[in-house]
């Protein structure tokens, strides 16, 4: 397993894709979407820990990591990187999957299931939201993006390494803000400036919820600042058959920061799916 984001694609219309696990024909692949602003490397520790013979896919959204060449459609919308994952995974043959998304990731799973139904057959949402933005979020992303563009530095986003992670992470495991820093350091600014703007105008799809009927997991840690427990809650009442779990003594970087209990917690959402497939 690599450690940096994939090699982009030979089409210019695809995303990378990185294959943290090769799996077995008759078990449905899990499709990972990763937070802002890092990239697919956020992934590899919970993959990792995910019970299961299935294929694993970690995909870089437009402009980040591996997709770092992808061209950004204009204007930005989170639209256009759910079409590019369903555009991305038809390439590789893939027509059914569960998607999970934590944070950003979420929003473009939550646009996926709205723009490409079909592809869904579980649902991940990990410390997100489906709420849109409210106005001074809103106009705070807009900020960035002018900011990190303006300077064609990533630096305006670099204090995210630390703030993302909960204050029982950062105390025990101190150097796990140096690598997320890092990840973020490595990232093109022209995708974070689009990404920030993507996420500024995406809707509100809390309605998709209450549609949704197959499996789902909501997730979030106990110590999220950015999405707390109380919204966290609200999404998994929302949809039909969710498991929410909260994981202690994280933050809003679940994934990075407790891996097991994120890999256990998506290995079972992944078999709730394929017993589902299993009675046909």
């Amino acid at each position: 397993m690599t450690a940096t984001p994939g090699e982009a694609p030979v089409r210019d219309d695809l995303l990378a894709v990185r294959e943290l696990r090769q799996g077995s024909d008759n078990a449905v692949p899990l499709v990972l979407l990763h937070g802002f602003p890092v990239d697919s490397r956020m992934w590899d520790a919970a993959a990792a820990e995910a019970p299961g013979e299935r294929a694993i896919l970690a995909v870089d959204l437009p402009g980040l990591g591996g997709s770092a060449g992808f061209p950004l459609p204009s204007p930005p919308s989170l639209d256009d990187a759910a079409d590019a994952v369903a555009r991305t995974l038809a390439d590789r043959g893939v027509e059914s999957a569960v998607v999970a998304g934590l944070s950003m990731g979420g929003y473009v799973a939550l646009a996926l299931l709205e723009r490409h139904p079909g592809l869904v057959a579980g649902l991940g949402l990990l410390d997100t939201k489906a709420t849109a933005d409210d106005d001074d979020a809103r106009a705070n992303r807009l900020r960035i993006a002018d900011a990190v563009e303006m300077a064609g530095a990533v630096e305006e986003v670099l204090p995210m390494g630390g703030t993302l992670l909960g204050e029982s992470t950062r105390a025990s495991r101190p150097t796990l803000a140096d690598t997320l820093t890092a990840w973020i350091a490595g990232q093109r600014p022209e995708g974070v400036a689009w990404s920030q703007r993507a996420m500024a105008a995406r809707p509100d799809r809390s309605g998709l919820l209450a549609g949704f009927q197959g499996p789902a997991l909501v997730l979030v840690g106990d110590e999220d600042q950015v999405t707390p427990p109380a919204v966290a809650e609200a999404m998994a009442e929302a949809l039909a058959a969710s498991q929410f779990v909260v994981v202690v003594r994280s933050g809003h970087m679940t994934a990075v920061e407790d891996p097991s209990a994120v890999g256990a917690a998506l290995g079972d959402l992944a078999q709730r799916v394929d017993a589902l497939v299993e009675q046909g």
